[in-house]
């Protein structure tokens, strides 16, 4: 008796120890961040409201620059696109006093120049926001030898952001080309001014580009002349590349030598010669 109840306190000490072991630890607790986060989609431009925004407990790993306060944000603009639920970075928001609309979206130290197209030198709608464009210009030079290279076509603008196009000034994913009777170009101060005479004194054209695409290649123009098979030779005036017109050299086409035919009178022989133009 003695043997079985020693035996069974054994049992039960080692059933308890396995029993112990087996249990799951309990989890660690989890650091919490207080987040702000948006109730629906911003487009760029809009400016947030307090309907706008809520805050959240955000267990994960915090983003860089995430607002952590309604105050932080509260009456700014929007100058990149934020979806519901995701939470509110700096990056994407206009300074505090920028207010909203398009002015809040040009970066410091830039300027947006509205430039007018139609269907034709607006690429049939598909210049939209985001995308990247080359500007060229068409006119007559004022140099004393545009009366002879006659309309001069070049680049004066590469790799130029498409700020907004028409009223639209929110990014297009998905590329669906939309009508727009003016676009808004994001350039330095000094690309404003060449914009600003280029569409007043000249037709300006837009080219489309990869928005990859980031190198900017010399050119050096094209002139009417050259397209009519004169030759022209660019020759470079205070930076520009003014053609000018060489007088075209012409060759004459070597003549085939005559043919000698002999021809005999009785007993006179004689010679004549015909060209190649049967003479």
């Amino acid at each position: 008796m003695f043997a079985l109840a020693v035996a069974g306190l054994a049992s039960f000490a080692v059933y308890r120890l396995l029993i112990s072991q087996m249990r799951p630890a309990a989890p660690a607790a989890v650091a919490t961040n207080k987040l702000v986060v948006a109730t629906r989609d911003l487009q760029v431009g809009a400016l947030i409201h307090d309907s706008d925004l809520k805050e959240i407990s955000w267990s994960g790993a915090v983003p860089e620059h995430a607002a952590k306060s309604k105050q932080d944000v509260l009456e700014r603009g929007v100058v990149a696109s934020i979806y519901d639920g995701e939470p509110i970075l700096e990056k994407r928001l206009a300074p505090k006093g920028a207010g909203a609309g398009l002015a809040s979206t040009i970066p410091v130290g830039k300027r947006a120049v509205a430039l007018r197209v139609n269907e034709v030198i607006g690429l049939a709608g598909f210049v939209l926001p985001g995308m990247r464009v080359d500007v060229l210009i068409n006119g007559n030079s004022p140099s004393p030898s545009a009366a002879q290279t006659g309309v001069l076509c070049r680049t004066v603008l590469q790799n130029i952001e498409v700020l907004s196009a028409g009223q639209k000034i929110e990014k297009n994913v998905e590329g669906k080309p939309e009508s727009a009777q003016v676009v808004n170009l994001l350039v330095t101060p000094d690309q404003a001014e060449i914009l600003s005479l280029a569409s007043d004194q000249t037709r300006v054209q837009l080219v489309l580009r990869n928005p990859l695409d980031t190198n900017e290649q010399p050119t050096t123009g094209i002139s009417l002349a050259s397209l009519f098979g004169q030759q022209v030779k660019a020759a470079t005036t205070s930076g520009l590349s003014v053609p000018q017109v060489r007088t075209p050299v012409i060759i004459k086409a070597p003549q085939p030598e005559p043919t000698v035919i002999e021809v005999y009178s009785g007993t006179k022989r004689s010679e004549q010669k015909i060209d190649g133009a049967g003479k």
